[in-house]
């Protein structure tokens, strides 16, 4: 039970350090994903990344960047906290004795295991975010989600439950959300001990310092974005989709209704902040839960 313990308070520190070193990089990645594609002669609403930051930082100012913070934000305890968990829990499982190290494929399996896990937190939790962040993107686009404007996370809960077929409407989404979770905790879990590993020489890395770890959870996080990327925007496609008049009937109508618009460009939309959102955030995330995991003995 200490180390269940130890696995969610760790991962809530983790997920609050990653949430507040990411989060206006993950702004900028749905509105780059969720602005609508432009009408022909006519140029699309940003850019680019940095285009979408000045206009938003002009429009909004600096809080702008922010928006959407408060849903993750009072479920990051509970999500990073249930993903270390679900992953201890799983590597108990794998280890043939008590505090043998793992090997990196059983690092992968421990990982999809909590993807799987966090999948049902992380889908209505996104859909909120993703709403309130794609507001400023959709509008003057002529989409009639537009016609809904959300005053904040509990406003676009309470939309959704009273809408959009109730509980069920929250977990629009969950089939993207699995299809991302699942293969990208596998690879980052995986590279993060293959990472590790390389730098200590061995299966034993537990005398690595922090600059180590900070390294190896920005690569793990940058391999999480580029196993699942094109996956993570049909999940953002499809939970800003409108409930009334849906441009996309599922997962795959909006994957090849993407690919053929805006051909595999369209799949990746937003990447650039995305990857550059994911090292310094999963390294904040990586390094507070190790530290905090250790100082707890």
């Amino acid at each position: 039970m200490a180390d269940v313990a130890k696995d969610l308070l760790s991962g809530t520190v983790g997920g609050a350090a990653q949430l507040l070193v990411g989060h206006p990089f993950d702004t900028i990645k749905v509105k780059l994903q969720s602005q609508p594609a432009p009408l022909p002669g006519q140029p699309p609403k940003y850019s680019g990344a940095i285009d979408a930051v000045k206009q938003t930082v002009a429009a909004e100012g600096p809080r702008g960047l922010y928006k959407g913070m408060g849903a993750p934000l009072a479920t990051v305890a509970a999500f990073n906290a249930l993903l270390f968990t679900v992953r201890g829990q799983m590597e108990a499982l794998l280890r043939s004795k008590p505090g043998e190290p793992l090997t990196v494929n059983q690092q992968i399996i421990a990982g999809a295991g909590a993807g799987v896990a966090v999948s049902f937190l992380a889908c209505p939790t996104e859909l909120i975010k993703c709403r309130l962040q794609a507001q400023s993107a959709l509008a003057g686009s002529g989409s009639v989600s537009v016609a809904v404007k959300y005053g904040g996370p509990m406003d676009v809960a309470r939309h959704v439950l009273r809408s959009e077929g109730g509980a069920g409407g929250l977990f629009k989404g969950l089939v993207p959300t699995m299809a991302r979770e699942v293969p990208g905790n596998a690879a980052m879990f995986g590279v993060y001990e293959a990472v590790k590993q390389y730098m200590a020489g061995g299966q034993d890395t537990s005398q690595l310092g922090r600059g180590s770890l900070i390294v190896a959870g920005g690569v793990a996080g940058a391999s999480f974005w580029g196993a699942v990327y094109p996956t993570d925007v049909v999940k953002s496609v499809i939970q800003v989709d409108d409930y009334k008049n849906p441009k996309f009937s599922g997962s795959m109508d909006a994957f090849r209704k993407i690919l053929k618009t805006e051909g595999v460009k369209g799949l990746y939309k937003g990447f650039g902040p995305a990857m550059a959102r994911s090292v310094p955030a999963n390294a904040a995330c990586f390094l507070a839960y190790e530290v905090t995991r250790s100082s707890l003995g």
